[in-house]
């Protein structure tokens, strides 16, 4: 039996329940795709900021880097200072936000399978901001090396997905014409490798639009780093809401998972947060494991969770959030009860 080692952000508000309800569902499906799965501990967040001092303590970087992936809960008003410092500490270079439309769930187009790329490391969340007398400037860093390893990426994501293989580079370069004007042309470079997949470009108030206007159209999605954070919270919605919606951090060595939504302190404790988006981010990890490790028995164990997803909601069992009355436990339960081996 193959083992794998998984670091665990539980977060804060919302987050130890999502991650325990998320923790049932991934040790089942592991156990049946004969896997074994050792969760450690990452303490991570605003509650670990108050008792160690620091929101993300340079231990919890090491247990990251000697794990194979991390899965990560929300966390609370540190949030930057965790995710934001990961990504660029571990070079987590990719944020990967699928937007699938899912059955039994209210939404805006049934047919939506989108993913948005996001380079991750680069843009105004350098944070490189400089204050002078009446004002503030912030530097914008865009760069040829990162511009061209994501539009790789999102190329390869392309070409090995099922579908139309197109993607679309996102940008502003009518107006930032030698930041957004170096990411595109870089994008058209890589393009010429790709000759089976389709390039385009749209500027970002278009495709803003065209999200809601014809959301089934896209497939692939790669943007920089600031107009992709905004654009994947709208393409959340898009499918109902970011409850459903996974996300990953990826790099050339480390991977972080991670629902998209925040902390919710608001309903915390009480058994009603939607497991969903993690329980799927989960299963990104599988893939991704799947992939770098290759391994065969990860992807089964991603199908196995995704198709149980998909299962659950369709038999009508949902949280509070989408209409239903299932709490946090019990949703992930049902999935649980739905993990089919793949033929």
């Amino acid at each position: 039996m193959k083992e794998y080692v998984i670091s665990v952000i539980r977060g804060d508000g919302i987050g130890p329940e999502v991650v325990a309800g998320c923790s049932t569902v991934l040790h089942n499906a592991a156990s049946a795709a004969s896997l074994k799965l050792e969760f450690v501990d990452a303490p991570a967040g605003d509650e670990t900021g108050r008792l160690k001092g620091k929101a993300l303590p340079d231990s919890t970087i090491e247990t990251i880097t000697h794990s194979d992936a991390c899965l990560k809960g929300p966390v609370g008003k540190s949030a930057a200072d965790v995710i934001v410092r990961l990504r660029q500490e571990l070079d987590l270079y990719a944020n990967v936000r699928p937007a699938k439309s899912l059955p039994g769930v209210r939404c805006l187009d049934a047919g939506v399978d989108m993913v948005i790329v996001r380079e991750n490391t680069e843009d105004l969340y350098k944070g490189l901001e400089i204050e002078f007398d009446g004002g503030v400037l912030a530097l914008r860093s865009i760069t040829a090396k990162a511009s061209e390893r994501i539009s790789r990426f999102a190329f390869e994501l392309s070409r090995s997905r099922a579908g139309k293989k197109s993607v679309v580079c996102v940008h502003k370069n009518n107006v930032l014409r030698k930041s957004d004007g170096l990411f595109v042309g870089t994008f058209y470079k890589v393009a010429g490798e790709f000759q089976d997949v389709k390039a385009e470009d749209m500027l970002v108030d278009s495709a803003a639009m065209n999200f809601i206007r014809k959301p089934s159209e896209f497939d692939v999605v790669v943007t920089t780093n600031l107009y992709g954070d905004i654009l994947s919270d709208e393409t959340a919605q898009v499918v109902g809401g970011l409850g459903l919606t996974p996300s990953a951090n990826i790099g050339e060595k480390y991977a972080i998972f991670e629902p998209v939504h925040g902390s919710a302190p608001d309903i915390a404790g009480t058994g009603t947060a939607n497991p969903t988006a993690i329980i799927l981010s989960a299963s990104m990890m599988l893939d991704w494991l799947s992939r770098s490790r290759k391994d065969s028995d990860c992807l089964r164990a991603s199908e196995m969770i995704r198709k149980a997803v998909h299962r659950t909601l369709a038999d009508g069992v949902k949280t509070r959030d989408l209409g239903g009355s299932a709490g946090t436990s019990d949703f992930a339960a049902a999935v649980s009860s739905r993990l089919e081996i793949p033929s």
